[in-house]
């Protein structure tokens, strides 16, 4: 409709201008080339039409501005209708986005109602257990009121401490016949009161093997008078010192046999067992052999858990020097294994008469009877 009138508005303003446009400049151009020669008696006449002509063309003028006004308060419905339209068309669309997010939020209530259903079966199940969970408790309650009964008792911890306490005493006493047998004694006392740094556990092998060649003497304790000396690193020659390699090799089996009797009165498993021999005594290492192929261990791993332990000799003579180091660190271990047995720790891998003396010294003190 609207575009309509606009139409018509053209065409009037079209009609209106169009006279204007055919006479008087048309006339303007007649009179400047083809001047008009009017009569007298035709000038009155003449006067006449142009004063029609203007007359008709101010009114046309009029007319056009009046259409013109029109115009642009039609262009101004005709915007106003666009904005509108627009507006609206926005809204739609946000109306739209609207019901797709109340679909998803009505799916997302659906769900949720689903897993709150879950929940409740599943915390229904859980209260059911936690009441089966309660009476248990209940009668393991009742079962513990019954044993304290029977702890407290005459039979009960009173007994068993009593027990704990004579057996301690007993494994001290026969400890201390054991230190009688064999004491370790000290010829200088500010170096047997010295402590060495323990070294990491991937240097102690090294570590103890050339300590021992740049030492004659390691420290100044004595067991049964005799002093551990040191072993050389090469192997024993026909001008060797016969008497320090015998020496050291019977201070060593005196060391075994007290690591043993200790951890047999104790009830301690050594991780490196011994086997006596007097002053060809052995330890055993149970760790797989680097000679053992990978492949043996991976195809059958039974192999290697029943394989022979190896043995390496506490002595020198007729041995290798590395593999009798090896057994003094061994044998160091099994000390080191007693003294954490009571929450002592080594002092060092070269002081295997020092950390014989500490663990004697622990095992002699007031204190192990009340742990």
């Amino acid at each position: 409709m609207e575009s309509k009138e606009i139409d018509d508005i053209d065409s009037e303003i079209a009609s209106t201008e169009k006279p204007e446009a055919d006479s008087i400049p048309g006339e303007e151009i007649l009179c400047v080339e083809n001047p008009k020669i009017i009569e007298w008696e035709e000038l009155q006449q003449e006067l006449a039409r142009l004063c029609s002509l203007s007359s008709a063309h101010a009114k046309a003028k009029e007319r056009k501005e009046f259409l013109s006004q029109q115009l642009r308060s039609v262009i101004e419905v005709r915007q106003k209708y666009l904005q509108q339209s627009n507006e609206l068309y926005e809204m739609r669309q946000k109306l739209e986005a609207r019901k797709l997010a109340m679909g998803e939020m009505a799916m997302q209530m659906r769900e949720t109602k689903e897993d709150v259903k879950c929940k409740k079966e599943q915390l229904a199940n859980s209260l059911r257990s936690l009441l089966v969970a309660g009476k248990r408790v209940c009668a393991a309650h009742e079962q513990l009121q019954e044993a304290n009964k029977l702890v407290i008792g005459k039979m009960g911890h009173g007994n068993a401490k009593s027990l704990q306490t004579m057996l301690r005493m007993r494994q001290q006493h026969m400890i201390t016949q054991v230190n009688s047998l064999y004491p370790v004694k000290s010829s200088n006392e500010d170096a047997s009161k010295e402590k060495f740094d323990k070294p990491c556990a991937g240097d102690e092998v090294q570590s103890s093997l050339p300590d021992m060649t740049r030492s004659p003497t390691l420290s100044s304790l004595t067991i049964l008078g005799q002093q551990l000396t040191a072993f050389p690193l090469k192997k024993t020659s026909f001008f060797s010192d016969k008497k320090e390699i015998q020496k050291s090799s019977i201070v060593l089996g005196y060391v075994a046999h007290v690591v043993l009797l200790v951890a047999s009165y104790l009830d301690v498993p050594l991780r490196y067992p011994l086997r006596l021999g007097g002053s060809r005594s052995h330890i055993c290492d149970y760790a797989p052999s680097t000679e053992t192929a990978t492949s043996d261990l991976i195809v059958n791993p039974v192999v290697g858990a029943n394989a022979k332990p190896a043995e390496f000799p506490l002595f020198l003579e007729g041995q290798d020097s590395t593999r009798a180091a090896y057994a003094i660190f061994l044998l160091n271990k099994d000390l080191e294994q007693l003294l954490n047995f009571f929450g002592a720790e080594s002092l060092g891998p070269r002081n295997i008469l020092a950390n014989l003396k500490e663990l004697m010294r622990i095992i002699q003190s007031p204190e192990f009877l009340d742990k």
